[in-house]
């Protein structure tokens, strides 16, 4: 019984001690030594996608914006719903701001409009279930025979192009991140 305790302890020790070094992490801003992608300074892929409602969305409509193209795992899932309601609550402020928020994930139409529904989510999020955005980001994460998207952001410029990536993410404070990022490149 204690070698199963014992156990049970290390094992809670470590993953406390990952959570804490993530959310230390996720918590950089654009100004600082985050890691970025090869595609930061180049212009935002194209898409095509369908959100919630059967709509499409395309990034050259949003010409003359900051887009926020959040990538999330699975819609339902704790931390999914979390960062969603996070960035439902600010997303006046995005308004406010000259920016549009789009939540991207492998899940279909159907389930993104079940999920919207019961957030009551006010911004579009896309259905990315053929990877193809996903892919050409290179933040499709292979779980068995599941593929998800990882959690991951790209802050794209208003003439389009992606300003910055955001590699590590926490649920909790990354909306405000994102939009205080929006902010201080603005007054650039």
């Amino acid at each position: 019984m204690k070698t199963a305790q014992y156990v049970a302890i290390t094992i809670l020790a470590s993953l406390s001690i990952f959570t804490i070094h993530s959310q230390t992490y996720a918590q950089s801003s654009i100004f600082s030594s985050t890691e970025q992608k090869q595609w930061v300074g180049k212009p935002a892929p194209a898409f095509k996608l369908q959100d919630q409602n059967a709509k499409w969305h395309e990034l050259k409509q949003y010409k003359g914006k900051w887009v926020v193209l959040y990538f999330y795992p699975k819609d339902n899932s704790p931390g999914c719903t979390q960062e969603a309601n996070e960035f439902k609550s600010l997303y006046p402020q995005f308004i406010r701001n000259n920016a549009v928020v789009l939540g991207v994930s492998l899940d279909d139409v159907q389930s993104h409009q079940k999920f919207s529904e019961k957030l009551g989510l006010n911004f579009p999020i896309l259905a990315d279930e053929n990877h193809q955005l996903a892919n050409e980001l290179g933040i499709v994460r292979n779980l068995g025979i599941v593929k998800i998207a990882k959690r991951e952001t790209f802050l794209i410029d208003p003439q389009g192009i992606v300003t910055y990536y955001y590699s590590s993410v926490n649920t909790q404070t990354h909306a405000g991140q994102v939009l205080a990022d929006i902010q201080k490149f603005a007054q650039k």
